[in-house]
C-alpha cells in the first residue's frame, strides 16, 4: 500500500472501520493503537491524515477513547470521529456511523457494546440523519462520496445491511451520492446500482479475508467485481472524472472502473 501511495502521491488515507481488531481499544493507553497504527504504517507516502470510522468491533472497546483529540497528540496523521464531513474540494467526503443502525448489535448476548454517546438510539439516528441530510443537500461539491462501516449491498458474507437499505439509502438516492464505501466484509468488492449512479465500494481485506465467501445468488445489483483476498483501493478524482482501483496485498491491480462526471456513465 505504501509503494501504491507513493506512486499515486496520495493526499489523504481513509479507514473504513474496525481499526482494532478484535475488541477496539481499552482505553487511551491501549498499546494497540501504536501497535496496529502508528508501527504498521510507516511508508513515507502514509504519513499523511487518516479518516477513520467506527467499525462494529471498535463499538466493543471503549469508543470514546478511540475518538478522543488526545489520539491525535500520539500520532498526528489519526483522526476518527462518530460522524463529520471532509470538504476535498471537488469532493465531499461524508462519514457515517453506521454501527448504531444494525439491529442486532442491541440484543447481541455474547458482547458487550459501548453504546455511550448513542442512547437514546432513535435520538441518535434521527440527529444523525437529519444532519447527513442537511450536508448533502448543500453540497456543492462535484463528486459526492459516502463512507461508512457497513455495506449497503454486498455479495459478501455480511451481505446486505437492512437498516442501512430502508433508513440510509432513500437518502443517498435523492440527493445524487457517487459512491458509497465501506468495510465490514473481509472482501473487495465492485458493485453498480441499477436504478442510480451509486458505486457501491467495499474494501475490508486490509487485514484478514474471507476465503470463499462470495454469495453465488447475489443479483440484485451488478456485480462488477469480487476478490476475497488481502488488499485495498484507490479513488483518483479530476473535476470531471473518476477512477477506483482495486490492487491485491502486493499491489497488483485486480479492478479498474473509471466514470465521466456530466454522463454519469462508467466505461
Amino acid at each position: 500500500m505504501g509503494k501504491i501511495g507513493e506512486k499515486l502521491d496520495i493526499d489523504f488515507v481513509v479507514s473504513t472501520g474496525d481499526n482494532f481488531y478484535d475488541n477496539g481499544l481499552t482505553g487511551l493507553n491501549d498499546q494497540a493503537f501504536e501497535e496496529s497504527f502508528t508501527k504498521i504504517y510507516t511508508a513515507t507516502s502514509l504519513q499523511k491524515q487518516w479518516y477513520s470510522v467506527l467499525g462494529n468491533h471498535d463499538y466493543r472497546g471503549d469508543v470514546e477513547a478511540q475518538v478522543h483529540p488526545a489520539l491525535r497528540m500520539v500520532d498526528s496523521r489519526w483522526l476518527c470521529l462518530r460522524s463529520f464531513i471532509l470538504n476535498a474540494e471537488i469532493a465531499g467526503f461524508f462519514f457515517v456511523d453506521t454501527t448504531p443502525f444494525v439491529n442486532d448489535y442491541f440484543t447481541d448476548m455474547d458482547h458487550t457494546y459501548d453504546w455511550r454517546g448513542v442512547t437514546p438510539r432513535k435520538a441518535y439516528l434521527d440527529s444523525l440523519l437529519k444532519d447527513l441530510e442537511t450536508a448533502l443537500s448543500g453540497s456543492t461539491e462535484r463528486w459526492k462520496i459516502v463512507v461508512g462501516h457497513h455495506a449497503i449491498k454486498s455479495a459478501g458474507y455480511h451481505g446486505d445491511t437492512k437498516e442501512l437499505n430502508d433508513l440510509l439509502l432513500p437518502m443517498l438516492k435523492a440527493y445524487n451520492v457517487d459512491m458509497y464505501v465501506n468495510g465490514h466484509d473481509h472482501c473487495l468488492e465492485h458493485i453498480s446500482s441499477l436504478d442510480s449512479p451509486i458505486q457501491y465500494l467495499t474494501s475490508g481485506a486490509g487485514s484478514k479475508a474471507w476465503r470463499g465467501d462470495l454469495n453465488q445468488h447475489y443479483e440484485e445489483d451488478d456485480l462488477r467485481f469480487f476478490y476475497d483476498g488481502q488488499g485495498f483501493m484507490s479513488v483518483q478524482l479530476t473535476k470531471n472524472d473518476a477512477g477506483i482501483t482495486f490492487y491485491n496485498a502486493f499491489g497488483k491491480i485486480l479492478h479498474e472502473w473509471k466514470a465521466l462526471k456530466e454522463l454519469h456513465s462508467a466505461v
